[in-house]
């Protein structure tokens, strides 16, 4: 199995495991991985934190050593309605993830982090979208995700070049919340966590579902919206949980429900 799913403590981790193609994604991969959205999406799971094997690559993006190999025309007639690796264009995935980036996170793999809600990353890591430098586009949310993730001309310094960015300009550029030395990497992934944990995860469920769902409305549109996640927080018994443990002075107890 390339693609391994281990949760504990709250906290699911699916850690891509193909080093020998610096991470990219092959069909079967791809499936694995489709499969394990759904599974955690129907879990009680508070946070997800996605990442690749080694040192040298988050994910590279497509295996285009695989064979099969598809014209850039047939790829596009063929439904991709959750984008790269079944994740950059997912709107049903309330978790909040963690991209955890080891290495260079290239075309599908920036896809994927940009289908992620922060973004840890190795300082050695480069960002890059370079489909047009091999005659393709970035179709699985590469062109519609970026320029609404950074300002404008860093997108278009980016999607017009092809040209990798480093970490730090990442930062600099809003792509990714943190850079750190690459042993450091666990450590920084894990102060994350632990602010994500000391939040009721029904609370994070309803404002993650609220980001990806209302960005195209109006502020006023999406404030009148009636999701379920945020009606299920504000009827939650976490609700009454977090208000009493503040008026007590302790650590609130969660309960999920």
């Amino acid at each position: 199995m390339t693609i391994h799913l281990a949760i504990a403590d709250h906290v699911a981790r699916v850690t891509i495991d193909r080093p020998d193609v610096l991470n990219a994604l092959d069909a079967t991969a791809t499936a694995r991985l489709e499969a394990i959205w759904q599974e955690l999406e129907a879990s009680d799971v508070r946070a997800i934190v996605l990442t690749g094997t080694g040192d040298r690559a988050f994910c590279a993006g497509a295996d285009m050593r695989a064979g099969g190999e598809r014209s850039g025309l047939e790829y596009w007639a063929h439904a991709h309605p959750t984008g790269f690796g079944g994740l950059s264009l997912r709107t049903t995935l309330d978790i909040p993830i963690i991209a955890r980036v080891n290495g260079h996170a290239l075309g599908g793999g920036l896809e994927m982090m940009l289908g992620c809600d922060i973004v840890v990353a190795a300082d050695h890591a480069t960002f890059g979208l370079p489909e047009p430098r091999v005659g393709r586009l970035p179709l699985d949310g590469g062109m519609v995700l970026l320029q609404r993730q950074i300002g404008h001309r860093a997108a278009s310094g980016m999607l017009l070049t092809g040209r990798r960015i480093k970490a730090a300009d990442a930062v600099a550029n809003g792509l990714i919340n943190e850079a750190v030395p690459k042993e450091q990497l666990d450590a920084a992934v894990d102060r994350w966590l632990v602010d994500i944990l000391a939040c009721a995860p029904l609370s994070l469920r309803a404002i993650k579902q609220t980001m990806r769902r209302t960005a195209h409305l109006t502020p006023a549109e999406a404030q009148a919206r009636r999701l379920p996640a945020l009606v299920a927080a504000l009827a939650s018994e976490d609700g009454d949980e977090g208000v009493a443990a503040f008026r007590e002075k302790r650590a609130p107890v969660w309960r999920g429900r």
